[in-house]
């Protein structure tokens, strides 16, 4: 009955059936994150980095109504300039199958696909979170949800600033969810290394995750881990310069009345334009350091599950 509905690349598929490393990639970055040819320019870089490490990259997106894990040069291309391509969260699902839709998936739907395929490992930039004032809009992410129910690790440079990260920390411990440290004792907030969160764990080698993993699913303990793994030191942006892009980019977004799926591409491309740039920049170093992680992580899970 799966076979119906999703459609896993050759070279993907003879990879997991061989119990080879694979690394899952969301395409809401390419549709919806950066504008072309970067975005596109990005996706086939981060590809490149994973085989470089030693695992198959596995890009996932959802063409006129196929599920697809692993996507062609051609299909990124169409994704990256395609102008009708729906953000799909775990909502969104049956009716873009339905419908025959193309489909950028958020980090919730990589995991839902990745998972379906038994694909175990997956690389993003950030992790959807809690908003801030949440406590009066009920505004979260369906990202937390999905880490707390499917068994894929994400490899993030954690939460970005324009959420309220203390309370996306609080929502994936009250859920079980491991919080994970690469490197590092504080939890990562996108642009900056630092948030002034502290992590579940620190952990400081791909082994050490690959080891925790094996356990927690070995356990049948449902649920994702969120590795945080922070933008190298020499992309970071200033803590300042960003927290007032970001205060700046919220202030605009209330006054506007943007809500829900609207709010993070406009609070991104925002503070872009605020930072000349440069956001952009740190975006795509952080995803390529957290393919790099991930190759490494799926390499040594799949060494210690032969």
């Amino acid at each position: 009955m799966l076979e119906k509905y999703l459609q896993v690349h050759p070279e993907v598929k003879k990879a997991i059936e061989a119990g080879e490393p694979v690394v899952a990639l969301e395409s809401t970055i390419i549709s919806h994150g950066m504008p072309y040819p970067k975005n596109v320019e990005m996706a086939k870089n981060v590809s490149k980095i994973i085989r470089e490490n030693g695992a198959i990259p596995a890009t996932i997106a959802i063409i006129d109504g196929v599920l697809k894990v692993g996507l062609t040069e051609e299909e990124i291309e169409f994704l990256g300039t395609s102008k009708d391509v729906v953000k799909a969260s775990r909502r969104d699902l049956p009716f873009i199958i339905s419908k025959k839709l193309n489909g950028a998936t958020t980090v919730a739907t990589t995991m839902i696909l990745a998972d379906l395929a038994g694909v175990k490992v997956f690389a993003t930039g950030g992790i959807g979170g809690v908003h801030r004032g949440a406590q009066e809009t009920f505004d979260i992410s369906a990202d937390l949800q999905e880490l707390a129910n499917t068994d894929v690790a994400v490899i993030c440079a954690g939460a970005k600033s324009i959420l309220d990260i203390g309370l996306t920390l609080e929502y994936l411990e009250t859920n079980g969810v491991p919080v994970i440290g690469f490197g590092t004792d504080e939890f990562p907030a996108f642009y900056t290394r630092k948030s002034g969160f502290g992590v579940d764990y620190r952990v400081d080698s791909p082994m050490e995750v690959a080891t925790a993993l094996k356990a927690k699913w070995d356990l049948n303990l449902k649920g994702g881990m969120v590795i945080g793994n922070p933008i190298p030191n020499e992309f970071e942006m200033d803590y300042d310069t960003i927290t007032n892009a970001i205060e700046t980019a919220l202030k605009e977004a209330e006054e506007n009345n943007i809500a829900g799926k609207k709010v993070t591409p406009f609070l991104l491309d925002k503070v872009k334009t605020i930072t000349a740039g440069k956001s952009l920049e740190s975006n795509i170093e952080l995803v390529y350091n957290n393919a790099k992680i991930a190759a490494q992580i799926a390499k040594d899970l799949a060494d210690i599950n032969k």
